[in-house]
């Protein structure tokens, strides 16, 4: 999350990061450091970011070629299992 936070920042930084510790930074090729602090802040947005778009990584559609046939065969049937998969996912994962 350190990376996200600095490329969020700057996004033209070059850095490494050692062993996931933001004590231990080292920029590179001139980037100018960014504050400790700085990064922090930003951190704890990426996270709410992150959280608040837990939704989108829980909904798991049926790959495009699962649904290409569904809709194949709800029109040559007259059924509606498509829509009614794809209504079930966004069901089991709201947005609120």
């Amino acid at each position: 999350m350190i990376e996200k936070a600095v490329l969020k920042i700057n996004p033209n930084a070059e850095f490494s990061v050692n062993a996931d510790d933001i004590n231990q930074i080292t920029w590179l090729n001139g980037t100018t450091p960014i504050p400790k602090a700085d990064i922090e802040a930003k951190m704890v947005e990426v996270q709410a970011e992150y959280d608040a778009n837990q939704y989108q990584r829980d909904r798991v559609y049926p790959s495009i070629q699962e649904q290409l046939d569904m809709q194949y065969w709800d029109n040559v049937n007259g059924t509606t299992n498509w829509e009614d998969a794809i209504a079930k996912v966004k069901a089991d994962n709201p947005k609120d």
